[in-house]
């Protein structure tokens, strides 16, 4: 049994996936992509800075993640143990509310 994927409206990559081919063949199939131009690409095309911002954000959780040493050695059995610690590990930096006492 096949579980139905949506197609996506937008592809959020990194310099390394900019290329003609990759991003024609995103476009044949009606999803933006979201690629910051090589450096060296004659005729840069520029990505919605705005949602380009996300992906941003997104590694930068990543990072923090994998620093976490309880998170990135995780070798548990089932796959909702790992989601519940990243859960947990996603909400850590939240910062704490500040109670006025006055």
């Amino acid at each position: 049994m096949t579980i139905p994927v949506a197609t996506p409206k937008a592809v959020l990559a990194d310099k390394g996936d900019d290329g003609d081919a990759f991003r024609q063949d995103l476009l044949m199939r009606g999803i933006v992509p979201i690629i910051p131009p090589r450096s060296n690409r004659d005729a840069p095309e520029h990505p919605d800075y705005r949602r380009a911002r996300d992906r941003n954000r997104i590694e930068r959780m990543c990072g923090k993640l994998t620093r976490q040493r309880r998170i990135a050695t995780r070798y548990d059995k089932t796959a909702l143990s790992v989601a519940s610690f990243l859960n947990l590990a996603a909400a850590s930096p939240w910062p704490t509310p500040v109670v006025n006492m006055a």
